[in-house]
């Protein structure tokens, strides 16, 4: 085989996911560290029986079909944090760059997280507003996927969640100069309890920083997809119609709200 050729040594260690698991190892790379061969690491998915279909849509459009997945996903006991998502960004030369954020809210007019201004994604927001959300729901075999234009919430908006966040969480947004480099953690602890100390009668108001505030991504693209154990996955996407010919009735049909819906290869 041409991977065990190249990779050379072959170990064996035992992996929760099966009993045994093949890793390969090699000292022939370039920089002469050890290649790992993850090719036998697989999970069995849905069986045929269990498919997401076009009849098994809840709804014809993107909002209602997501609350019904993330519903179950809020659930699911062992998915801890259904809200949990990842934001991929890209600054204005293409360059990407992903992080876990939390889903705040969300709507018709769109997905709100909150996050520090001033961090990588911050400012990558600023130089090039676009963005796309990833939510996977292990347990469930299940992953949305949203992309669209971003913009920040009014400042009143931002100030009301500000307040409603825990008072430490709130000190804590103060605190962190985010994505920026600090010379060790004890920076931020000294900053915290002086806060703290400052803070420290609870009729006092804490600010909203003004690097601190939400954002809302505006859906162009939903993507909902489950996986099968074939590898033949099952794939809907929602999106808007890009000329008159849209839908046609065989590749993209006609959905509610303004939206059309079709099913990608996997």
């Amino acid at each position: 085989m041409l991977l065990s050729r190249f990779f050379g040594i072959h170990h064996k260690i035992s992996h929760p996911l099966k009993n045994v698991l093949r890793i390969t190892m090699t000292t022939e790379t370039t920089n002469n560290a050890p290649g790992i061969d993850l090719g036998g690491m697989r999970k069995p998915y849905n069986e045929r029986h269990t498919t997401f279909t076009e009849d098994s849509l809840v709804a014809k459009e993107p909002i209602k079909q997501f609350q019904s997945w993330f519903d179950a996903a809020c659930q699911t006991p062992n998915i801890l944090e259904a809200n949990a998502m990842c934001l991929s960004t890209a600054s204005k030369t293409g360059k990407p760059s992903a992080r876990y954020v939390l889903l705040k809210g969300y709507d018709k007019e769109g997905f709100r997280f909150f996050t520090n201004y001033s961090s990588r994604k911050g400012i990558e927001l600023e130089e090039n507003p676009f963005a796309a959300l990833t939510f996977y729901w292990e347990p469930l075999l299940r992953s949305v996927r949203i992309e669209g234009a971003v913009k920040r919430i009014p400042a009143e908006a931002s100030d009301e969640y500000f307040q409603s966040r825990p008072r430490s969480s709130q000190i804590g947004a103060l605190v962190s100069p985010q994505s920026q480099s600090i010379s060790s953690r004890q920076v931020l602890l000294d900053e915290e309890e002086k806060l703290t100390k400052q803070y420290a009668d609870e009729k006092i108001s804490i600010p909203r920083p003004e690097k601190w505030g939400g954002y809302i991504v505006i859906p162009e693209v939903f993507e909902f997809w489950q996986g099968q154990s074939t590898r033949i996955h099952d794939r809907i996407r929602f999106r808007r119609p890009v000329s008159i010919e849209e839908p046609d009735g065989v590749l993209t049909h006609q959905g509610d709200q303004g939206w059309i819906y079709e099913r990608l290869a996997p």
